[in-house]
C-alpha cells in the first residue's frame, strides 16, 4: 500500500530531510560540548559571550545548506495540516522530558536542535509562496507591527515577564512559552539560555531560501549558498538574515531586555536588499550581468 499523499515525499526532499534531521542532532551535540568547556569558565567578558553566540549562530547558518536544495511539491490543505499538528505535537512532546539531572543540559540542547529543525521546515515552507521578490516588503512590514503590538500590549509582554521571572528565580515548571525558546550555550554559571524563538529562525531560513530562489546571493562571505550546497561545503555560508538575528541577540544580551528580534531583523533585511538595488542601478550593465 503506498503511503497517503501527505506523508509522501520526492526522493530528493526526502534525502535532504533526513540530512536536516542528522545535521542538526550534530549540532546539538556540538552546542552540548560548548556548555561543558564554557561551564569551566567561572566570569567571562561580554565579547566571550558574544563569541559563544556568533559560532553556534555560525554552526547552525551551515545547517541552512540542504535547506536551500528543497524542492517544492504540490501539497493539499490536509499536509499542511498533518505536519502542522505532527511538528508542534513533537515540539510539547520533547519539553514534557524530565529537566532535571545529569542529562538535562544534553536534553535541552537536543530540544533547541529540534526546534530549528522545526523552524526550518516552516521557513521552507512558507518560502514558496513568495513568487516576487518585493512581496517580501509587505510580509517584513505586518510581521514589525504585530511583533512590536505583542511587545508591547500583547502576550509577548506578558510571555517576557515570565521568562524573566522564571530563570531569574527557577521554581516550579517552566512557563509554556519557554518550549519555543531556542537555548544556546553561554560561558559561566548561565549555561544553557534561552536567546532567541523559534519565530525568530523561521524568519531567518525565510529570507534565506527567498533570496536563494529569486536568485539573489545573501552569503555575505564569497559563493551562493545553492552552491555550496551542491557542492558539499560547509563553513563557508553567511546569510544577511542570520547576521541580522545575531545583532538583535547580541542588543538583547547588551540590554538585559527582552526585545523583539523579528523588528530588527525586518529592518536589516529591507536596508539590505535596498543598498543592493541602489548599487544594481549605479552599477554599468556589464557588472550587472556578472
Amino acid at each position: 500500500m503506498s503511503p497517503p499523499p501527505f506523508t509522501s515525499f520526492s526522493n530528493s526532499n526526502r534525502r535532504l530531510i533526513l540530512l536536516l534531521i542528522a545535521c542538526h542532532l550534530l549540532w546539538s551535540c556540538a552546542v552540548f560540548g560548548l556548555w561543558s568547556a564554557g561551564s569551566l569558565i567561572e566570569a567571562a567578558a561580554p565579547w566571550v559571550s558574544g563569541g559563544f553566540i556568533a559560532l553556534q549562530l555560525y554552526a547552525a547558518a551551515q545547517l541552512l545548506l540542504p535547506a536551500l536544495l528543497l524542492q517544492p511539491e504540490e501539497r493539499t490543505r490536509g499536509y499542511y495540516l498533518f505536519w502542522g499538528t505532527t511538528l508542534a505535537l513533537g515540539i510539547w512532546l520533547a519539553s514534557q522530558l524530565p529537566s532535571a539531572g545529569i542529562w538535562q543540559p544534553l536534553l535541552t540542547a537536543i530540544k533547541s536542535g529540534l526546534l530549528l529543525l522545526v523552524a526550518t521546515l516552516t521557513g521552507a515552507a512558507l518560502a514558496r509562496h513568495i513568487h516576487r521578490l518585493w512581496e517580501i516588503v509587505p510580509v517584513c512590514i505586518v510581521m514589525t507591527l504585530a511583533d512590536v503590538a505583542s511587545w508591547l500590549h500583547g502576550p509577548t509582554a506578558g510571555f517576557a515577564h515570565q521568562i524573566e521571572q522564571y530563570y531569574l528565580a527557577p521554581e516550579g515548571p517552566p512557563p509554556l512559552i519557554d518550549m519555543v525558546l531556542v537555548k544556546l550555550a553561554l560561558p559561566g554559571p548561565a549555561g544553557l539560555a534561552p536567546v532567541f524563538g523559534i519565530s525568530d529562525w523561521i524568519m531567518v531560513v525565510f529570507f534565506a531560501i527567498v533570496a536563494r530562489r529569486h536568485g539573489v546571493n545573501d552569503n555575505l562571505i564569497g559563493t551562493p549558498g545553492e552552491r555550496l550546497a551542491r557542492q558539499g561545503r560547509i563553513g563557508r555560508y553567511l546569510p544577511v538574515s542570520v547576521v541580522a538575528l545575531f545583532v538583535a541577540t547580541v542588543l538583547a544580551q547588551a540590554s538585559g531586555l527582552f526585545l523583539p528580534a523579528l523588528p530588527l531583523i525586518a529592518l536589516i533585511m529591507l536596508s539590505w536588499y535596498a543598498a543592493r538595488c541602489l548599487l544594481l542601478r549605479r552599477a554599468p550593465d556589464s557588472q550587472r550581468r556578472t
